[in-house]
């Protein structure tokens, strides 16, 4: 019999609604409180939880919180992210800072990342133990299955960390060990002793960071990463005793004038003057092109990325608006050729735009999908040949970036059916110019946040409208400090 609030229809609804990944992932946030189940798959895991009055309302939406489905929490559980995060700032928590961790530092790796680390631990693991195709939360049971990896013993990972260039992720658990030190006396409690006070609030990635597509966000995420919170105090419930708590805040450097180019390329023409309105009252000098093949896209893209002056300047903003298909843009070439999404990003990494290495690169990307028969026949334009396969292969070699080439990303991408230009062809993009109005309204709130609040408009609008007029909003980010506007 299930707790009050957490029925079976509500676990359904949970479990029917996650990806493979988001499973994968709720499966390991649980590890420590179903030390003795052996769920074959989330609802088994769910209704098991909550059978044993392990899982209560709360404790659901805090899991839901955590793989960054906010939309569930809407949809299902009528609740915000507000809500769970002040539950979260004073009251235990079912999920422990360390599996917190390693579910953010799994979201901000690549998949050649993964594959390394999976290199260096074969002679721990066992060779061919781990296919080098499996997960870095997989490779994370392992290593906690011989006890090479836990709350209390990290060094393996952050030498691992180390090796392959991800200083940032090392960092992330050096704050990790400071912060669960200052809550827990001198030594460190086994997550399955105490409830640790959770480092970092980290937002969605839906579907997506730059590595996955669910995508995944949160992400989003992607996608991820972590965003650390102001400084403030809070307080965590132990046994009847409040420990107070603070936590630093990290936040991207955002102070030159101008914040950064801001380049709009509008092969559409529905969204051009708003956008350059709101991007200059935040303070970025706009570069705007409307009508463009495919190939301007790309040499304007190449001409950007190539300027000296991103030095100079603390962010980098890329608005692109176009005809599509679901992995790149047609421009007005309608479909000749398709502009890859991937080509996009590589283009600012931080090997091939050093520049904006450790900077902010924000894309916002308003797609009007062509259907796929009237594309299939379509080419791919990646240019730079061969040299292109190059940059991968050094990426993963040692090189002199202490901050990861995919680092530093969000990417925003709302698809949208093409038949709408033709119902409406003098409408705005409702993704634009909502994302337009939020950022004049509320620009002092963390970008992350902001975009919460995009995709909860996005979804009264899809509510209301049929099915060829929904938009659908995915985010992706690799972030790794909070971002202000302002």
């Amino acid at each position: 019999m299930t707790l009050p609030g957490v029925s079976a229809t509500l676990i359904h609804q949970v479990e029917e609604a996650l990806d493979e990944d988001e499973e994968e992932m709720l499966l390991f946030l649980c590890r420590d409180v179903a030390v003795d189940m052996a769920p074959l798959n989330v609802r088994d895991l769910l209704y098991s939880l909550s059978s044993r009055g392990k899982l209560s309302f709360m404790g659901l939406a805090e899991l839901l919180y955590r793989v960054r489905r906010f939309d569930l929490l809407k949809r299902i559980m009528q609740m915000d992210k507000a809500a769970v995060e002040s539950r979260l700032c004073g009251h235990p928590h079912l999920i422990s800072d360390y599996r917190v961790l390693l579910t953010e530092i799994s979201e901000e790796l690549c998949k050649s990342d993964v594959s390394s680390l999976i290199f260096l631990t074969q002679d721990y693991v066992g060779r061919g133990k781990l296919a080098k195709d499996k997960s870095f939360l997989k490779l994370m049971i392992e290593l906690e299955k011989q006890n090479l990896i836990a709350p209390d013993e990290l060094n393996l990972l952050e030498t691992c960390l180390k090796n392959i260039h991800r200083i940032d992720l090392k960092k992330k658990i050096q704050k990790y060990k400071q912060s669960a030190q200052a809550s827990a006396g001198t030594n460190y409690m086994n997550a399955l002793q105490a409830s640790l006070p959770n480092l970092s609030l980290k937002e969605p990635s839906y579907p997506a960071g730059l590595q996955n597509g669910r995508s995944k966000e949160q992400a989003v995420g992607v996608g991820h990463l972590g965003i650390q919170r102001e400084p403030v105090k809070m307080s965590i419930q132990e046994s009847g005793a409040v420990l107070p708590r603070y936590i630093t805040e990290e936040r991207y450097r955002m102070q030159s004038k101008p914040l950064g180019i801001c380049l709009i390329i509008d092969c559409i023409g529905n969204a051009k003057e708003s956008l350059q309105h709101t991007f200059t009252s935040l303070g970025f000098d706009v570069q705007d092109h409307f009508g463009l093949k495919v190939e301007n896209i790309q040499q304007t893209l190449k001409r950007i990325a190539s300027l000296s002056q991103h030095q100079n300047y603390d962010s980098f903003v890329c608005i692109l608006v176009s005809r599509g298909s679901s992995h790149s843009l047609f421009g007005v070439d309608c479909t000749q050729f398709g502009l890859s999404f991937d080509f996009i990003k590589r283009l600012f990494m931080g090997d091939k735009c050093p520049s904006l290495l450790g900077k902010p690169k924000l894309f916002f990307i308003q797609n009007y999908e062509v259907s796929k028969n009237q594309w299939e026949d379509s080419s791919l334009l990646e240019v730079d040949g061969a040299g292109m396969n190059n940059v991968d292969s050094k990426a993963r070699q040692p090189g002199p970036f202490m901050v990861h080439r995919e680092a530093d990303f969000l990417w925003s991408l709302c698809r949208a059916d093409v038949g709408l230009l033709e119902q409406y062809p003098n409408s705005n993009s409702m993704y634009l110019s909502y994302l337009s109005q939020i950022l004049q309204q509320r620009r002092k709130l963390p970008l992350l946040d902001l975009h919460v609040e995009l995709h909860s408009k996005i979804y009264d609008w899809n509510s209301k409208v049929s099915p060829k007029e929904k938009y659908f909003v995915s985010l992706q980010h690799t972030l790794r400090k909070k971002l202000i506007l302002s």
